[in-house]
Formats: C-alpha cells, sequence, structure tokens
C-alpha cells in the first residue's frame, strides 16, 4: 500500500514507456477538452432555446485547461531553449504573462457581454 502512495518515478522509466506515456496524457487531455466544449455548447444551447438558467463552470473549467496548457508549453519552450543562441523560440516571461492575461480578459468580456445582452442567469 506504501507504494501506491509514492511519488510516481518518471526517471526509471525508458524513452518508449514515456512515449506512451506522454500519448497517454495527450489523448486524455484532447478528450477532456472536447467533452468541456460539448458541455459547454451544450448549456450554450439550453440556455438560449429553453431560457434555462446560465451554468458558466464548463466554460471557465475549458478555458482554465487551454490556459495552463499553453502556459506550461511555453514556459517548457522557454526554459528549453534558454542557452541556445540560434533559437527564436524564447520570449521575455512578462511577454507570456501579458499574453495570458490578455486571452483571459477576452474570455471574460465575452462572458460578460453573453449575461449582460438578456441572458438570465
Amino acid at each position: 500500500m506504501k507504494r501506491f502512495w509514492k511519488k510516481p518515478d518518471l526517471q526509471g522509466l525508458d524513452e518508449m514507456e514515456k512515449a506512451i506515456l506522454f500519448k497517454a496524457q495527450r489523448n486524455a487531455y484532447f478528450f477532456l477538452v472536447a467533452a468541456l466544449l460539448l458541455l459547454s455548447l451544450n448549456r450554450s444551447i439550453r440556455v438560449y432555446r429553453y431560457h434555462e438558467r446560465l451554468d458558466p463552470l464548463p466554460a471557465l473549467l475549458l478555458a482554465a485547461a487551454v490556459l495552463i496548457q499553453t502556459f506550461s508549453q511555453l514556459l517548457m519552450t522557454r526554459n528549453a531553449v534558454k542557452d541556445d543562441e540560434e533559437s527564436f523560440e524564447t520570449a521575455p516571461l512578462i511577454r507570456i504573462i501579458f499574453f495570458l492575461c490578455v486571452v483571459t480578459v477576452i474570455i471574460a468580456t465575452a462572458g460578460a457581454a453573453i449575461l449582460l445582452t438578456g441572458v438570465k442567469a
């Protein structure tokens, strides 16, 4: 039972096992994003057609998942090529954070616009 609660040891995996683990995680992520997108669309259609109460939780979870994935990818790319002189992949951390803040503001503005245009919450 103690082994079950230990932190998974990714250092002992070879390249094939790491690739399999990465593909499984990627497939799970895409499934969750697709499920949240469909659930958000379903909730939006129900609000529009049947004037039901607006449930922003699926859309917020979807936006958070995409923002976390994008932020992680940008930071990992930046850290991987930080010391490489020939790479143009690296961007200042402030620019990355600014980009994510702009995306978050756009999502929040769209949500507020939907709420203020007459959809009953």
